[in-house]
């Protein structure tokens, strides 16, 4: 019978594992980002609060984030690039504003 062949503990789940954790930190860094895009809109929107403002306090907490959480030097760059890419869009409504 083959139930008399399987061991309970024995089998390798490194795959499992690898797919698990890989699934959390797509999730922590997902939330994490929609949590920033969203505050920043809440603030500079709902609350009235300058652009400027609302876009530095939100990359504070994206690093307080990621020193609490310990996610590297891979969210710090992501959030540099979501900075200039706020700082980007920015100066675009700035200049067609301007012409309009």
């Amino acid at each position: 019978m083959a139930a008399s062949e399987y061991h309970h503990g024995e089998m390798d789940i490194h795959d499992q594992q690898a797919t698990w954790d890989g699934f959390i930190k797509g999730t922590t860094w997902g939330s994490l980002i929609l949590a920033l895009m969203l505050g920043h809109a809440v603030m500079t929107i709902a609350l009235g609060l300058h652009w400027a403002v609302s876009l530095g306090l939100m990359a504070l907490v994206g690093i307080g984030s990621g020193i609490v959480l310990n996610l590297g030097g891979r969210w710090y760059a992501t959030l540099v690039i979501l900075l200039l890419t706020g700082l980007f869009v920015q100066f675009m409504i700035w200049l067609f504003g301007v012409f309009i």
